[in-house]
């Protein structure tokens, strides 16, 4: 069972949205990450560098023929953090549900 943990890192929109789509493959193409989020490639290489400094994600630089190929993928501590991190926002919505009353209950 996964520990409930909020994670600040992970919870700015931005970069959920790309460890929310890196738990779906094994390597992510850069220009595939780009073109989902709706970042420019600079914002993009901003945001990766933060999630790969905090042990997120792996980064892989290689080359096809002269072109640069950037692949990226979500590393075990990255799927743990981002497992803590929906189970603490399923907490917080599980008990906001219980504080709230459906509108047929309250008459």
């Amino acid at each position: 069972m996964t520990q409930p943990r909020f994670d600040e890192l992970i919870h700015a929109p931005t970069r959920l949205s790309i460890v929310s789509l890196l738990t779906a493959t094994d390597w992510a193409e850069f220009k595939f990450l780009r073109d989902q989020v709706g970042l420019t490639d600079s914002a993009l290489s901003k945001q990766l560098t933060t999630l790969e400094e905090a042990g997120y994600v792996d980064i892989r630089k290689s080359f096809i023929g002269k072109r640069p190929r950037t692949s990226v993928r979500l590393t075990p501590h990255g799927q743990q953090a981002f497992a803590g991190h929906v189970a603490a926002l399923q907490q917080i919505v599980a008990r906001a549900g219980l504080a709230v009353l459906p509108e047929s209950a309250q008459t």
